[in-house]
């Protein structure tokens, strides 16, 4: 096990908790308009989907790029900047579905999401990076859900299962990227748990005061990608989008999501970094697999 049992509990309870969520807010905006002006379409063909998952793969790649460009030449801001739109954008999308509907319920939204963006990404602070992170991603996927279909979602998680796998074992990117955020930017796009290891909770526990201020401690990152747990949460979203009459599907993605991940939080060995989404993805197809021969 790569984190001991308390910390793994901690993230696989995180990871649950916004598929949750994620599948409420998803849920939520299934007959609704999505706020802030973005396109609420609703597509119909096949052929519309194909050419939506065309776009989104060019977009993924485009934005992956301009990270790494802005990474390169170290533009802290700019890329803050960025972060802080997207979060702010998916915070206040996330939050409408749980306020009442009335005349001025998304100026309320954004008045609640701006200061929680603001901390998280300027203000540094470990309770409100992660408790904004159950809120970010369902709002991100309630965007993309009417985008796609069955089809479309298994192609999209072949796709970054192979990219994770290519960028952790192959190229290190996605290493060089996290240790960056973390490191330099000081905002992380995933859940992140900081804890110290057993001997050293002994050694702390023998060092006095004085010593603690001198003395450097080792902490340990636990960390679990934004795109993690993004991903699952649109598959569930199109799960419950193609079986309307039952949320059993959409639920059986989640566990399945979760079942995947737990196997590479049970087997991952320590200081080794693994691709996360070949796991998820396996859970999934397995989840998409059962309900289609139960509810078809």
């Amino acid at each position: 096990m790569k984190h001991n049992v308390k910390v793994t509990a901690i993230l696989l309870l995180m990871f649950l908790a916004t598929q949750f969520i994620g599948l409420y807010v998803v849920d939520y905006y299934s007959d609704k308009d999505l706020p802030l002006g973005l396109d609420s379409s609703t597509i119909e063909e096949g052929t519309e989907y194909n050419q939506m998952f065309l776009s989104i793969l060019v977009a993924f790649v485009i934005a992956i790029g301009l990270l790494l460009l802005l990474t390169h030449f170290k533009a802290e801001f700019l890329l803050k900047l960025w972060f802080m739109i997207v979060v702010l954008i998916a915070l206040t999308i996330s939050f409408m579905s749980f306020i009442p509907t009335f005349q001025y319920y998304t100026i309320i939204a954004l008045l609640l999401a701006l200061p929680l963006a603001l901390v998280k990404i300027y203000g540094q602070n470990f309770l409100i990076h992660n408790m904004t992170e159950l809120f970010i991603y369902p709002g991100i996927a309630a965007v993309f859900v009417p985008l796609l279909n069955i089809y479309t979602i298994l192609g999209l998680l072949v796709v970054i299962s192979l990219y994770d796998m290519w960028a952790v074992w192959k190229s290190g990117i996605m290493q060089k990227m996290a240790k960056y955020q973390i490191n330099k930017l000081k905002v992380f796009s995933g859940f992140f748990v900081p804890y110290v290891s057993k001997s050293m909770r002994g050694k702390i526990k023998k060092m006095k005061k004085s010593e603690l201020k001198k003395k450097k401690i080792k902490v340990n990152v636990a960390i679990l990608g934004g795109g993690d747990v993004i991903f699952p949460i649109i598959a569930a979203g199109v799960m419950l989008k193609t079986f309307p009459e039952t949320i059993i599907p959409a639920l059986l993605v989640i566990f399945g999501a979760g079942l995947g991940l737990s196997y590479l939080f049970v087997f991952a060995k320590k200081k080794k970094f693994y691709p996360a989404m070949p796991f998820i993805s396996a859970g999934i197809f397995l989840a998409i697999g059962i309900s289609y021969l139960i509810f078809r």
